[in-house]
């Protein structure tokens, strides 16, 4: 099996700028959600199947250098554009 490499990347252009793996559209806080809810590293790999092992172990060390960015991602995106609406 080929090793590929996994980094996380911030692009304007790119959902957002939020944080991705590598340069796909998968952005670091969808997998910390996932990764919130009790969903295994093995499930998210199952249901991401381009993404590596590697590329969780990344966005959990970017999650853990940068844990503000994440919660203000995964807020935003819980409110939606709008903001909070009840």
């Amino acid at each position: 099996m080929q090793a590929v490499a996994s980094w996380i990347s911030k692009k304007a252009d790119r959902c957002g700028g939020d944080a991705c793996i590598r340069d796909t559209r998968i952005p670091v806080w969808v997998l910390v959600g996932y990764r919130r809810l009790g969903t295994t590293d093995h499930e998210i790999l199952r249901a991401y199947p381009t993404l590596l092992a590697g590329d969780l172990e990344a966005a959990w060390d970017y999650l853990a250098k940068n844990p503000e960015e994440i919660a203000t991602a995964i807020r935003e995106n819980q409110e939606g554009a709008d903001g909070f609406v009840e």
